[in-house]
């Protein structure tokens, strides 16, 4: 039994090499219904994030629906779910976990998913992104931003490499003939990965926040889960996330999560090949 693209894709080559039958379950069917299971029938399970409380349990609910799903693995769909089995693909985004991997795979010298965030984990946005009090030397009161809020993501890396360059330039003798452009990537050479990484991470999650915000508001979904192989519970991102959907929704709605949110598609195969009664039962 197997879901996900691979299923698909490999389907024929799983057969021929290992010689077994395999039967293909439908990617987004199999998430819902782990999603489903999780938040019915495993306590503790789901939860909210903070970093005052890493961990806050949310309470049972004895009607789940309707709700967002968000899965991010290396790109984003958002999922209306309004029953059991009644879904519908509502929106997505290409940038999500597969964008945070190849750009940091060309930015930076990490070799795994678990480097990038150790980077991350380690790193100064503030040396990489511009923030509003970059620009008007505080907050923003005015519009509700505060001073350390991130105004442009990379933003300060166009600036620094121009005053750099500007710097050499003005150095150079007249007679004195220039060296040949350095690649794009050297200029990166005055930022560190770690910084990097942290940046990347931020742009990519705040995104993903303010688009699944949009998207609750817009059909009138009260409750946003994250799943997927992205957040890996990595605290960094689940703070972003939490940040923007608490941010942009006024504090009126919260980002929810869950401990095995890497498992939705494989549990929620193996239930489709389960009593309907097991559920209760067990």
């Amino acid at each position: 039994m197997a879901t996900g693209g691979g299923s698909y894709k490999f389907y024929d080559e799983m057969r021929r090499r290992l010689d077994v039958d395999v039967t293909r379950e439908d990617e987004m069917d199999c998430l819902i219904a782990g999603l489903d299971f999780f938040i019915t029938e495993i306590p503790e399970e789901v939860f909210c994030y903070s970093e005052q409380n890493p961990m806050s349990f949310a309470e049972a609910r004895p009607n789940i629906y309707p709700y967002l799903m968000v899965n991010i693995g290396s790109g984003v769909s958002m999922v209306k779910v309004t029953g059991p089995g009644q879904f519908e693909r509502i929106g997505g985004s290409s940038l999500g976990g597969g964008t945070l991997w190849g750009l940091l795979s060309l930015l930076t010298d990490a070799k795994s998913y678990d480097d990038m965030l150790e980077m991350a984990g380690r790193g100064d946005n503030t040396k990489v992104d511009m923030l509003v009090g970059d620009i008007y030397g505080g907050e923003y009161s005015r519009i509700g931003l505060k001073s350390s809020t991130i105004a442009s993501s990379f933003g300060k890396v166009f600036k620094q490499v121009r005053r750099g360059q500007a710097a050499k330039d003005a150095n150079v003798d007249e007679e004195f003939q220039p060296e040949e452009e350095k690649p794009a990537h050297d200029k990166f050479a005055d930022f560190k990965g770690e910084d990097i990484s942290r940046s990347l991470l931020y742009a990519i999650s705040n995104n993903i926040g303010q688009i699944a915000y949009l998207q609750a508001r817009f059909h009138g979904l009260e409750h946003i889960y994250f799943g997927g192989s992205y957040i890996c519970g990595h605290p960094i991102t689940m703070h972003t996330l939490s940040y923007a959907i608490n941010f942009w929704s006024q504090g009126e709605k919260t980002a929810y999560f869950l401990r095995h949110e890497g498992y939705l598609g494989a549990v929620g195969a193996f239930l489709k090949h389960q009593p309907s009664a097991w559920r209760s039962e067990n």
